[in-house]
């Protein structure tokens, strides 16, 4: 049965195979992304079309969060995403 309660698409959980949206962040930026299970690379070409100044051949490291520790994620390699999704990309020269 259809609901007339509107739910905005970030906070939205995908448990039926339902297709919405979600908004991570890339580089301090909003990034709507079509999908919670997306691959590195996916959300990379999002925030490229979304004016992030990133390339595709940068690094994308999940920041932080709670309690887990900063990872890379690697183009091919598919994640869940949240609202709560914070993402840093950079090229291997910025890693210090």
């Amino acid at each position: 049965m259809a609901t007339d309660q509107v739910i905005p698409a970030e906070s939205v959980d995908v448990t039926d195979g339902q297709h919405v949206q979600v908004t991570v962040t890339v580089n301090n930026k909003p990034v709507v992304l079509e999908s919670h299970r997306v691959t590195g690379l996916e959300i990379k070409r999002a925030a490229i079309q979304q004016g992030v100044d990133i390339q595709l051949d940068f690094h994308l490291v999940l920041e932080a969060h709670d309690g887990h520790p900063a990872r890379r994620i690697d183009d091919d390699e598919t994640i869940t995403v949240t609202k709560h999704s914070v993402f840093s990309a950079n090229d291997c020269d910025d890693d210090s």
